[in-house]
């Protein structure tokens, strides 16, 4: 017996060992909390509650993901410092879904099976969240999309929501504002990213707009998101003399191409869609991004009590205005947060099994209320937002031409 207790305290001092070890070699990446895996509903012992944030970290799409990082990181700590889920903290686990649908397919996986997290917030490309998406319907974990604006996106599945707006919705706004900055213009030229499902959504959003405006639609210009050289689809619509010039793609490939239609000559309106529509595109055309034109589902100046919050925690850390891609990403955080405290008040989240919690989750949330940085928000039966209340901005730059503001006019 003796034999036996010592042989039993051995294998004891062994695993604890072995788990010592396991848990101080966790390795975590660039730009991500802690990916430890610890069930947020194994009965009485009720850790924080992950939640997975699948954004781009990486590639030319990482101009738009690294803000949506820092979104998601400011709702963590308002809302652990808030008390959590009714005294359990959250925590986020970030998974780098880089700038293509094979990353964004990795992504949801690992924090499916692996990191076993409540529900997600992502992905960062609606060309991502076709391919992504699916997987979580099939494993019945809750998606909420903060920056997938293409038609579409809600229908894949009961599982899947999103707290951005539709392009549909949105995009008109920014011809409307163009047509008052300028009630003489008639001719529009549209470059859209044809290799990229959210570009094309919303670029077949612009062209109608123009068409019910009454405007004539002088040329459509394709380019690809990974291209730096634009002067052939330049010169063809500069030669066509467009009042507007209407721009569908990412920050990176957008910048670069405002700049090069300046710089051969065009002096006209500039709108971009929702890609560009964030301050790091400031840095790619610099001086030459004055006066682009943008939609947008965020202001700042919206007035309520978690936008101020918000406001406050983004701009003292990063010590300029948030953009929406963050505003998106914190709200997208909230709602799960908010939908999580709801459901615990009714059927305590830890004597939930997983694949119970992430069920029950999804079909509260859904039909909850939520008080955010984009306003009041809501959800219909299918997973779309329902959102009262947008805007349209114009960039300014300063003197200097390497820093600007977007400043809204609308």
């Amino acid at each position: 017996m003796k034999k036996t207790i010592k042989q039993l305290c051995g294998f004891a001092i062994a695993a604890l060992m072995s788990c010592l070890l396991a848990v101080a070699c966790t390795p975590t990446s660039n730009n991500t909390t802690t990916t430890t895996t610890n069930s947020p509903t194994t009965g009485g012992n009720q850790t924080a509650i992950p939640i997975g944030i699948a954004v781009a970290q990486t590639s030319n799409v990482a101009l738009l993901g690294q803000e949506e990082v820092t979104g998601a990181k400011i709702a963590e700590t308002y809302f652990n410092q808030q008390g959590g889920i009714n005294g359990t903290p959250i925590r986020l686990v970030f998974q780098d879904t880089a700038g293509d649908e094979a990353g964004a397919i990795n992504a949801f996986n690992t924090l499916i099976s692996q990191d076993k997290v409540v529900g997600i917030v992502g992905p960062t490309l609606s060309q991502q969240a076709f391919s992504a998406d699916p997987i979580a319907e099939r494993a019945g974990v809750p998606v909420i999309a903060p920056s997938n604006t293409a038609k579409g996106i809600p229908q894949i599945g009961k599982y899947i929501s999103r707290v951005s707006a539709p392009v549909a919705v949105v995009a008109p706004n920014a011809i409307e504002a163009a047509l008052k900055i300028n009630p003489q213009i008639k001719k529009v030229a549209v470059f859209f990213a044809q290799n990229d499902a959210f570009s094309k959504s919303e670029t077949g959003t612009f062209q109608e707009t123009v068409k019910q405006k009454g405007l004539e639609l002088a040329t459509v210009q394709t380019f690809q998101t990974t291209d730096t050289d634009f002067q052939s689809q330049v010169t063809n619509a500069i030669n066509i003399k467009p009042d507007l010039i209407i721009i569908s793609g990412l920050s990176a490939d957008g910048g670069n191409l405002v700049k090069q239609l300046r710089e051969l000559g065009y002096k006209g309106l500039i709108i971009g869609g929702n890609g560009l529509n964030t301050s790091n595109i400031l840095p790619v055309c610099k001086a030459l991004c004055d006066g682009i034109i943008i939609a947008q589902a965020y202001s700042p100046e919206l007035k309520n009590d978690v936008n101020a919050a918000f406001r406050k925690l983004y701009t003292e850390q990063n010590k300029k205005e948030p953009p929406q891609f963050s505003a998106q990403a914190f709200t997208g955080v909230q709602v799960f947060v908010e939908a999580l405290r709801s459901l615990d008040k009714k059927t305590k989240l830890n004597t939930l099994a997983l694949p119970q919690l992430r069920t029950q989750l999804n079909e509260t949330l859904l039909v909850g209320k939520y008080e955010t940085p984009l306003g009041d928000i809501s959800f219909t039966p299918e997973g779309e937002i329902v959102q009262a209340k947008f805007f349209v901005a114009q960039i300014k730059m300063e003197a200097d031409g390497n820093s600007g503001k977007f400043t809204f006019i609308q």
